[in-house]
C-alpha cells in the first residue's frame, strides 16, 4: 500500500511541475484600489488551492480528534465496568438438601 501512496504523490508532483512550468506567467491581481500584486499564475493557483483546502483540513482533524475521545471515554467504561467484584456463590436453600452437598449419596427416595 505504500508504494501506491508514493506513485500517486510522484504523479501530483509531476503534474504540479508540469502546470507550473506551462503556465509561468505574471498576473495582477488587484487587491484594493491603489494595491495591485504583480504574482506567478502557479503561486495564486497554489494559494487559492490552499485557502479552500484550510477549512476542510481543520473540520476533519476536528472531527477526528472528537471521534477519538468518544472511543477512550467507551473503552474506559467497558473497561470499568468489566472490573467489577465477583459475585458470591448463592447459598442453598434448605429445600434442597442435594445442591448443598453435592457429595452426598442422594436421599433415599430418589433414583
Amino acid at each position: 500500500m505504500q508504494i501506491i501512496r508514493t506513485i500517486v504523490w510522484v504523479l501530483v508532483l509531476v503534474a504540479l511541475l508540469l502546470f507550473s512550468l506551462n503556465n509561468w506567467e505574471t498576473v495582477s491581481v488587484k487587491i484594493w484600489e491603489g494595491l495591485i500584486l504583480d504574482t506567478k499564475l502557479p503561486v495564486l493557483v497554489f494559494a487559492s488551492f490552499l485557502l479552500g483546502l484550510l477549512p476542510m483540513w481543520l473540520l476533519h482533524k476536528g472531527a477526528k480528534w472528537r471521534f477519538n475521545r468518544r472511543i477512550s471515554a467507551l473503552e474506559n467504561s467497558v473497561r470499568a465496568a468489566s472490573v467489577t467484584t465477583p459475585v458470591a456463590a448463592p447459598v442453598p436453600s434448605p429445600l434442597d438438601p442435594v445442591a448443598a452437598d453435592p457429595a452426598a449419596p442422594p436421599p433415599a427416595g430418589l433414583p
